[in-house]
């Protein structure tokens, strides 16, 4: 999986995304609308955490999802 599928196929990810991070709203996954720098930034933002360690997270998350 790489990420211009999620990109690609975003409304299939966003509940994805929103079950992997409980804390993103409805607004942030519209914002982020399949963009990879936008989520890192959103997770970092409303986890308190690192930028290499959000970027890690989705990398995590990105290897275990399947093309939709």
């Amino acid at each position: 999986m790489n990420w211009d599928q999620v990109e690609g196929n975003w409304k299939q990810f966003k509940g994805k995304a929103q079950q992997q991070w409980s804390k993103l709203t409805d607004d942030d996954l519209g914002r982020i609308n399949g963009k990879r720098e936008e989520l890192v930034g959103v997770v970092q933002e409303r986890y308190g955490i690192e930028k290499e360690q959000a970027q890690k997270d989705i990398d995590n998350w990105l290897k275990t999802q399947k093309a939709a």
